[in-house]
């Protein structure tokens, strides 16, 4: 079997289409739930291929997936290899250039809406913006040192989209965050630098200073802007606070290797 066939092959094994049994006539669902192991199995498995390709946006013709699954299956097929490798890497390219023109819309999207909701957030009380977009307001007023770009900080903040959905939070955590003033988005840095110790502020992020066209995770989408929580708390020497993140590590793998010794010691006896 060559690499072509192999690949289809083992495509077709993981693209089971839970249910379907051939009749004389054709193919079609199985009406019941799956009972034994092979059913179902065989259904997680049809799931998960269906799920992929309804989320990838590839539209299938079923009479001609379910003769290829199982024409695959009976060593048969009805194209030639050259043909199907053409059509897999058309359908490829056709995917991507809608997933593209996708992500496109909603890059738009939301940065017409950052953009909307930033205007709007600009006109209010106590809201201060600088030149680089970045917005902020004063909760409460430090008087401690300010932080420089060579320094790390502890803070407590929350962050949130405009809608006020919380995507992470040191607050919830119960455990302040520090890190380099460097070492964050952009529109962190440019905060922390204008942050005496003590002070509560709340920034507006715009998308270029936030995670841009990437977005982070499934939370935070393409071209989003954020609100930050932010109280900070103390200042560190950067330098000292990377060799303390570090020795935690160490110690960290240390205690592992410890515990798991002790188990097999604890096992052998």
């Amino acid at each position: 079997m060559n690499k072509f066939k192999s690949g289809v092959a083992i495509m077709a094994a993981l693209a089971i289409l839970s249910g379907c049994e051939q009749e004389s006539n054709g193919l079609s669902r199985a009406s019941e739930v799956p009972q034994t192991d092979a059913q179902k199995q065989s259904y997680a498995l049809g799931q998960n291929m269906g799920g992929s390709l309804e989320a990838a946006g590839v539209q299938i013709e079923n009479s001609y997936f379910n003769a290829g699954f199982y024409d695959a299956m009976d060593g048969e097929q009805l194209m030639t290899d050259e043909e199907m490798q053409q059509a897999l890497v058309a359908l490829q390219q056709a995917t991507q250039a809608a997933q593209v023109e996708k992500r496109n819309e909603l890059m738009g999207a939301n940065l017409a809406e950052a953009e909307k909701n930033l205007a709007d957030n600009a006109a209010k009380d106590g809201v201060i913006t600088t030149e680089s977009g970045l917005q902020y307001k004063i909760i409460t007023a430090g008087d401690g040192a300010i932080p420089t770009a060579s320094d790390a900080v502890s803070v407590h903040y929350e962050g949130k989209l405009f809608d006020g959905t919380v995507f992470d939070s040191s607050i919830q955590r119960g455990e302040p965050a520090t890190f380099p003033v460097q070492g964050v988005i952009a529109g962190w840095t440019e905060a922390l630098q204008l942050m005496p110790v003590g002070s509560k502020w709340q920034l507006f992020v715009p998308p270029a200073l936030a995670y841009g066209e990437s977005g982070a995770g499934n939370a935070i989408q393409p071209n989003s802007a954020l609100v930050f929580d932010v109280e900070l708390l103390s200042i560190h020497d950067a330098n000292k606070s990377e060799a303390s993140a570090a020795d935690a590590a160490q110690a960290a793998i240390k205690e592992a290797m410890d515990n798991a010794a002790a188990e097999v010691k604890a096992a052998a006896e």
